[in-house]
C-alpha cells in the first residue's frame, strides 16, 4: 500500500533511509559522511520538514515502511529527492509502485518532467530508474558524484 507519510512515520523513514544509503555509498565515501551522528541529525530534519510539507510518500507492507519516496520542485523543476526501498525487499515490486505513484501524482499536477541525481556508483539505482523511462540529462549529465536524469511525465491518453 502506497500512501502519504504522517510525522509518526519519521523514525521508521529515516532508518530505512539509512539503512538503504549505507548499501551504495559503504567503500567509497568515508562512512561519517552517510552513517555519522551530524549527518543522521541532519537528514532526520530534512524527513521532518518533508513529510510536515506532505511531500513524502511510504510504502506499507505488513504494517511496516517498506520503502520511501520524496519530491519537490527545485529551482521550478519537479525533482524525485529521494527514492529507497528497504534492501530486504529489494526486487519485490516496492521502488516501481512508488515510482508509479510519483509519476502519477506529477501527472495530476501537470508536470512536465522530472529530474534525480543518482550517486555515479549506484548502478542498481542507474538500470532501476532507465527501466523506468529515466533518461541522461544531456544539458546537466553530472552533479558532483551524482549522475543527473530526467524523466519526460507521460500524461494519461484521453
Amino acid at each position: 500500500m502506497i500512501r502519504p507519510a504522517v510525522p509518526a512515520d519519521l523514525d521508521a523513514v529515516t532508518a530505512l533511509h539509512a539503512e538503504a544509503r549505507a548499501t551504495y555509498y559503504r567503500g567509497h565515501i568515508p562512512d561519517e559522511a552517510f552513517d555519522g551522528p551530524a549527518e543522521h541529525a541532519r537528514t532526520r530534519a530534512g524527513w521532518a520538514a518533508a513529510i510536515e510539507r506532505g511531500a513524502v510518500l511510504c510504502a506499507e507492507q505488513d504494517g511496516a515502511v517498506a520503502g520511501v519516496a520524496a519530491s519537490r520542485a527545485i529551482d521550478g523543476v519537479m525533482t524525485l529527492t529521494q527514492l529507497h526501498v528497504a534492501p530486504a525487499l529489494w526486487r519485490a515490486g516496492i521502488g516501481t509502485a512508488l515510482h508509479r505513484a510519483c509519476v502519477e501524482g506529477w501527472r495530476g499536477a501537470g508536470v512536465a518532467t522530472a529530474r534525480l541525481e543518482v550517486f555515479e556508483h549506484n548502478r542498481r539505482a542507474q538500470d532501476f530508474y532507465t527501466a523506468h523511462g529515466w533518461t541522461p540529462d544531456p544539458d546537466e549529465p553530472l552533479s558532483g558524484n551524482h549522475l543527473v536524469m530526467r524523466l519526460t511525465v507521460p500524461h494519461a491518453v484521453e
